[in-house]
């Protein structure tokens, strides 16, 4: 009689969760995104400007950092839009997205590889991270 064993469920590792602060800028009906370096996590695709929360900090002083640091223009956030959480194999994140106003500066393309204005519509044409997902649907249904 031939005995079977269970298999084991292996244990996920521990993620290394991180909040981040993303910036959902309009003007005149579009939308600023900016495209990752390339040696970045999920890099060459194409996101809403923003980044890591620093310890301490707020979510609203993370975003007016990040965005001065990768685009030099100074924003303010206007409303909460909504937090997706999301794990990658590496990693997991907390991304909270804020309608944020352009209050001063044009954007230069200082921690991004390139950015864009474009209208909700467009969004689907431009290659971004599974994270992002939802917040993109949320986009198209507001236009």
């Amino acid at each position: 009689m031939k005995l079977f064993r269970k298999k084991k469920k292996s244990t996920p590792p521990l993620l290394f969760w991180v909040d981040v602060g993303c910036a959902v800028i309009r003007c005149k009906g579009k939308i600023l995104i900016s495209r990752r370096k390339i040696d970045s996590h999920q890099g060459g695709l194409w996101e809403f400007p923003g980044g890591k929360r620093l310890g301490g900090e707020s979510l609203g002083t993370c975003l007016e950092r990040e965005i001065w640091e990768e685009l030099g223009i100074r924003i303010q956030t206007v409303r909460f839009l909504m937090r997706i959480d999301h794990a990658y194999p590496d990693k997991a994140v907390s991304l909270y997205f804020y309608e944020c106003r352009l209050m001063a500066g044009t954007p230069q393309a200082r921690g991004c590889l390139e950015w864009r204005w474009a209208a909700p519509f467009e969004l689907k044409h431009y290659p971004f991270p599974p994270a992002d997902v939802k917040i993109l649907s949320y986009l198209t249904l507001l236009q």
